[in-house]
């Protein structure tokens, strides 16, 4: 027990200092600078230099006890500002991924309903193409003959590029996890909400481990992109913050879809490579492949039934 609460504890250090404190201490570097040199001289390093020996020469920053002070203060200003990170990082994952988005404040599904319309058009227009030239292909072949694949992979690639299956959400992170939903349920009537919680519970350990990787990426990145939102209000002091920010939205952006498309595609491996074994812990006979008519009782099986009707008429209240 003893080791383990001693390997807990180091985990739980490298998780302040790497994700909370040193990202933390840089931002308050940088906001030093820039309330320091501003636009004007926003590249003086011999003037912050010397304003940083300056406040080092101060009688309290010369005594134990002020170096102390000045200590604590830091790593608390910066574990603050790393979980003001964290929060905005969450809200960016949610609105990334977009899964309630009928449900936001007014505006913002109105805004979502509009980037959900526009990627459909833009997703139904690669797929148009997409499958031309698919069907031109097959033709080619019919006549012994083999077309040039370059423009069908890239009508793929256009296609993909907006989203893996029919646009439902307005982001494209979104619409990638979606689309492990929708291919299960294509596939093999499978209702991935319904099924996932129970399929978990039965994964392999390093199944598991995978996966919990995977997610803890996505989280990583989101909070990379709210390190850019953190880093944008800098710009209006000194404006090298603007390539900061560009730079962390950038970055933001790739890796949060890099993590995403991992995430998406562990979640449906898993599902194709052990649904039969969840049927077969249900007492269900998959003898095979989970074919639609298996994925049609497993998804029964595991949805939770609807409340009865109530036994009296709603009351006036």
């Amino acid at each position: 027990m003893g080791g383990l609460l001693s390997e807990l504890g180091k985990k739980l250090a490298e998780w302040w200092m790497s994700l909370l404190v040193l990202p933390g201490a840089l931002y308050l570097a940088v906001v030093g600078m820039a309330v320091t040199l501003g636009h004007g001289q926003a590249l003086d390093l011999a003037r912050l230099t010397a304003r940083i020996t300056d406040r080092a020469g101060s009688p309290a920053a010369a005594t134990v006890g002020g170096q102390v002070v000045l200590l604590a203060a830091v790593l608390a200003g910066s574990a603050v500002v790393g979980l003001a990170a964290q929060a905005v990082g969450s809200l960016i994952e949610r609105y990334s991924l977009a899964a309630d988005w009928r449900s936001w404040p007014l505006l913002l599904r109105r805004l979502a309903h509009w980037l959900t319309v526009r990627r459909q058009r833009r997703w139904r227009a690669a797929a148009s193409a997409w499958h031309w030239h698919r069907e031109a292909a097959a033709r080619s072949l019919t006549r012994g003959e083999r077309s040039d694949p370059a423009e069908r992979w890239a009508a793929h690639t256009a296609m993909m590029r907006v989203a893996f299956e029919a646009p439902a959400r307005p982001t494209w992170s979104g619409d990638r996890v979606h689309a492990v939903a929708v291919r299960m349920d294509r596939d093999h009537h499978l209702d991935i909400a319904a099924i996932w919680p129970h399929l978990w519970l039965i994964l392999p350990e390093e199944v598991r481990a995978e996966i919990n990787t995977a997610r803890l990426s996505v989280t990583r990145a989101t909070i990379l992109s709210a390190w850019a939102l953190l880093y944008l209000p800098l710009t209006v002091y000194w404006w090298p913050a603007a390539a900061i920010t560009a730079a962390l939205v950038l970055a933001g952006r790739r890796r949060t879809r890099t993590a995403i498309d991992t995430y998406a595609t562990l979640l449906e491996a898993s599902t194709r490579l052990h649904a039969r074994d969840l049927a077969e812990r249900l007492g269900l006979d998959a003898g095979g492949p989970v074919t639609p008519e298996a994925g049609d009782a497993l998804t029964r099986l595991l949805t939770p039934s609807s409340p009865p009707p109530p036994s009296s008429p709603p009351s006036a209240e």
